[in-house]
């Protein structure tokens, strides 16, 4: 008989890693960020088994059911913090592969600017950057919160949302099994960024981007811009195409696909 998946073992990450193990805990971005300015090593990773007060981009909450993924990974990467932004991107790639590898092969796996992941067009993750610079604008430290449904989504949201098991993901996969996925692909794709800069990983999401070529909808703090989402450019910014033929690179705001009220 083969024996069941132990869903309360600890995870095994490659030794790049720093894996602090939390049953409970209010963020793991609140306490990577509280662990990061008292000095944490690259490579620190908090994962927690449960979330009290999880947030998104701009504050808003973030669902926390038992059993989903919830993780911070620290980052000192040597670069200025405009080139930052360019680590959702890498992880955003990096999770697509750890889902790739413990989901049905029909199960497609797509990319929405700037920060989420996507299965067959339903929203399973989540990413969230907060870093704190330097006098000289370089990156003191990174903090990379990401969240990824498992076995369970919230209902109602505005793009619609899965999980992995809804999809067909066998029920055997949990959180530690996703973990161990992403933390190698992760980390190979920082080597990949490191030794080859941003086009590569470019190069990947965009082949896997959601609504590329298609009309968007893009709300900014005072205006919102329709066109065609024609590419991101190598600094990650949305080249948005307008009806009259112009132009505009939008660095932050809200994406709305078709049909996405």
């Amino acid at each position: 008989m083969i024996p069941a998946p132990d869903r309360n073992r600890d995870p095994r990450l490659p030794p790049a890693y720093r894996l602090v193990v939390l049953d409970e805990i209010d963020s793991t971005n609140s306490e990577a960020k509280r662990r990061a300015a008292q000095g944490a090593e690259d490579g620190t990773l908090i994962w927690a088994r449960a979330q009290t007060a999880a947030y998104g981009r701009q504050g808003r909450g973030w669902a926390s059911s038992p059993g989903n993924l919830f993780l911070s990974l620290i980052v000192r990467p040597d670069c200025p913090l405009a080139k930052a932004a360019e680590f959702s991107f890498i992880t955003a790639v990096a999770l697509g592969d750890a889902f790739g590898s413990v989901a049905p092969p029909l199960i497609e796996v797509t990319y929405k600017w700037p920060n989420d992941v996507l299965l067959n067009g339903r929203k399973a993750a989540g990413i969230l950057l907060e870093s704190k610079g330097d006098s000289a604008q370089d990156v003191e430290w990174l903090v990379i919160g990401l969240g990824a449904n498992i076995n369970s989504f919230p209902p109602d949201t505005r793009l619609p949302a899965t999980s992995l098991h809804f999809e067909g993901c066998p029920a055997t996969v949990s959180a530690v099994d996703l973990l161990e996925a992403f933390s190698r692909h992760m980390l190979s794709w920082i080597n990949i960024w490191l030794e080859e800069g941003f086009a590569p990983v470019r190069d990947v999401w965009l082949r896997h981007a959601q609504g590329i070529k298609q009309e968007i909808e893009v709300r900014l703090p005072h205006e919102t811009l329709v066109g065609t989402f024609s590419d991101i450019d190598p600094a990650g910014t949305l080249v948005l195409t307008l009806a009259d033929g112009k132009t505009r690179r939008i660095a932050a705001g809200d994406v709305y696909l078709p049909g996405e009220g």
